[in-house]
């Protein structure tokens, strides 16, 4: 009797992105406590989150080559060990070092889940429902933050270094789960069974698919942007305090995860046009970054919830319908390369968009110029894929 992946396969594929998502939120939520034992400073954990994001850059192209060599289970199996091994380092790490060389690790194993998941949608999901299953999938990151921000306020009763011991638990228990998908691998015909390097090959030599990844990397630089900077905004400009602020991060995953299905179910009707969808979603999104400038204390800040609202609904969302671009823009054999691919874009954007916009705050106008600029930078990663790109795979 054949399965029904709605309900064997997409749940594993959910808690592959859910517990490799709690386990670096958890590191970010936790930092106060983190930075304090080891006496950190605010550089030095900044370079946490730049080791996580330059080994998913690093990572992200030969894990999507070797998912379609290998397989779907093969490879979010390697994942889950090398994210539960970097959880285990931090839970015994004692000193600065360690840590970032966790986090590093970390970053490698969260670089095998984007494409093995996304080609598990495209191999086991008919195309008129490969957006609503591609949303569904990609509900386990904003879940994941929730969770994470629950250790945020878990860390005052029970030591960070636990919390990493269970969340290394977790890891475990759903790569298990994620060996259940290896019967469900599609076997290669012979002469397709090559070097994981050939696939690579194949995909960079497509024009079509810089020009995704470049406009990719644009467009999260405006979601790293609003991420990462959001409760500091806050709390700095519109006066809002701690709890607010947290409130209003909690307020734009929760919002994140609702949208990431609507417009992944959506995208199916733009089928073969789901590039508009994008386009739309985050040109939106655009105009709701540049109106951050208009920001102030006191009644200022029910605007800005408003905006929280709207950017977690578009910049924080648009991931399901770009994966479904990806996997559908070339040939069916590559299609975990091309995420792969698309996702080297998206880390150095999240690599690069935190110094642009900290730069910008410091040294040229503040917060206004540096939502300015972040909005004109989604603005060009749009105008990239309405001019310049092309959707579906090569003729």
């Amino acid at each position: 009797m054949k399965s029904n992946p709605w309900l064997t396969r997409l749940p594993v594929l959910v808690a592959a992105h859910l517990v490799g998502t709690v386990n670096v939120v958890s590191v970010l939520a936790m930092a106060p406590v983190i930075s304090t034992e080891l006496n950190l400073t605010a550089t030095q954990f900044g370079l946490f989150v730049t080791a996580y994001y330059m080994a998913q850059a690093l990572g992200s192209l030969p894990a999507g080559a070797m998912t379609d060599r290998y397989g779907i289970g093969r490879s979010l199996f390697m994942g889950h060990i090398l994210m539960a091994l970097s959880a285990v380092m931090l839970s015994y790490a004692d000193g600065y070092h360690e840590c970032l060389a966790a986090l590093f690790l970390m970053g490698l194993g969260y670089s095998m889940n984007n494409p093995s998941t996304a080609r598990g949608v495209f191999d086991w999901f008919p195309p008129e429902r490969r957006g609503i299953a591609m949303g569904i999938k990609q509900v386990g990151v904003p879940a994941g933050g929730i969770i994470a921000a629950g250790n945020g306020a878990l860390v005052t009763l029970v030591h960070w270094q636990d919390i990493m011991l269970g969340i290394a638990v977790a890891i475990v228990l759903n790569g298990v789960l994620c060996l259940r998908l290896v019967k469900f691998n599609r076997t290669l015909p012979f002469n397709q069974q090559k070097n994981p390097l050939t696939h690579i090959g194949e995909v960079i030599r497509d024009p079509n698919t810089h020009i995704f990844s470049f406009s990719n990397g644009l467009l999260n630089v405006g979601q790293t942007n609003f991420f990462g900077f959001l409760t500091l905004f806050l709390t700095e400009v519109a006066r809002a305090s701690q709890p607010v602020a947290g409130f209003a991060m909690g307020l734009a995953q929760t919002a994140s995860f609702f949208a990431r299905i609507y417009f992944g179910a959506l995208s199916d009707k733009f089928f073969g046009r789901r590039v508009v969808l994008c386009n739309w979603i985050c040109g939106t999104a655009a105009v709701f970054l540049a109106a951050m400038i208009w920001v102030t204390p006191g009644w200022g800040l029910w605007y800005a919830m408003a905006l929280v609202l709207v950017l977690g609904v578009t910049i924080a969302s648009f991931a399901p319908v770009g994966q479904a671009i990806a996997v559908e823009m070339v040939d069916p054999r590559l299609a975990a390369s091309a995420v792969g691919y698309s996702m080297v874009g998206v880390h150095i954007g999240g690599m690069m968009g935190p110094v642009i916009f900290g730069y910008v705050v410091d040294n040229w106008g503040g917060y206004d110029n540096a939502w300015l600029v972040t909005a004109g930078l989604v603005a060009i990663g749009v105008g990239l894929l309405t001019f310049k790109f092309r959707e579906g795979p090569p003729e």
